[in-house]
């Protein structure tokens, strides 16, 4: 295991000069297709399209924005803005009308409650627990989900292959994770109150990017939460942990739209995340952290390999 330990290091460690700023700013939204969305100001007839800062959800963002220009439609991008905490209250507001959405985190968000699990009961949980004034489209086959992962020698030397393990492992136990996730319902408290499991929590604020699978494979922390989507999962052979509680929640893509957005527009957001897998999700997160492509080439090149723009 120590030559694919130091394969992966070097993976990450040539990302790491690259790949913080493409996880950031890499496609953000200095996008060449953009219309300059850091204007707060659109007219009445405009679609706001926004993103998490998170460069896989500014890329379905641009996929969604792109299909609505090649139908007709007016749209302004408002990329990289935040989190939950800072972007719902926009989508709320009404100042963004257009935001791809993960259907079990955003449910525990409305409804910390719930007790959903299946991606349906789910989906269908949502659609009651969203405020007046928002609608979820129909959810995505690809999905972009929590997860807690270690390196293959971490999981071989202690014989551990899902959470429900790591109760009967003997050492530390830090988890490099964006800040939030120290609150969420998957976090430190649902290990301990599901699994039995005492963590710390460390912040790396990347989105489960280079940085965070950087201090997993140098050993300063034993997990990370990486996205299921993450080409870093593959590229340094970590290892996602099963979770036979389903502590984690199915996290389907689902767009999350206005009422402003009519009927035309929801169908062809639609239409898009019909057409997109969870194959095709990763493959385009890829093309984001390998290749270092923009989020609009990488729409447009999708959605014309898909015959979903003309």
């Amino acid at each position: 295991m120590i030559n694919t330990a130091k394969k992966g290091r070097l993976t990450v460690l040539g990302a790491v000069a690259i790949g913080a700023m493409v996880a950031l700013a890499g496609c953000a939204s200095s996008d060449p297709l953009s219309d300059g969305g850091g204007d707060a100001s659109a007219s009445s007839d405009t679609i706001v399209v926004g993103s998490q800062q998170y460069y896989s959800n500014e890329i379905i963002a641009e996929l969604y924005a792109q299909a609505l220009e090649d139908g007709g439609y007016t749209v302004q991008r408002e990329y990289q803005i935040g989190q939950r905490e800072v972007y719902l209250p926009e989508l709320e507001s009404g100042d963004i009308d257009v935001f791809p959405e993960y259907t079990g985190n955003l449910l525990q968000y409305y409804d910390k409650e719930s007790t959903a699990k299946s991606p349906e009961e789910v989906e269908a949980a949502l659609a009651d627990a969203l405020p007046e004034g928002l609608t979820a489209l129909t959810a995505s086959e690809a999905s972009d989900q929590d997860s807690y992962t270690v390196t293959k020698e971490f999981s071989e030397e202690n014989d551990i292959t899902s959470l429900a393990d790591l109760k009967d492992y003997d050492g530390t136990l830090a988890v490099g994770a964006p800040p939030e996730n120290a609150e969420r319902p998957y976090g430190p408290p649902g290990l301990k109150s599901i699994y039995g499991v005492n963590v710390t929590s460390t912040p790396i604020d990347d989105g489960g990017g280079p940085l965070t699978v950087k201090a997993l494979l140098d050993g300063s922390v034993q997990l990370a939460d990486v996205y299921t989507a993450s080409p870093l999962i593959a590229e340094n052979d970590l290892v996602t942990l099963d979770d036979p509680e389903n502590m984690i929640l199915p996290q389907n893509v689902v767009p999350i739209v206005s009422d402003k957005v009519d009927q035309g527009a929801q169908d062809i957001i639609d239409a898009v995340d019909a057409a997109l897998s969870a194959k095709d999700l990763q493959e385009l997160n890829a093309k984001s952290q390998t290749d270092q492509e923009s989020s609009a080439t990488i729409a447009k090149d999708y959605l014309t390999s898909k015959d979903l723009i003309g």
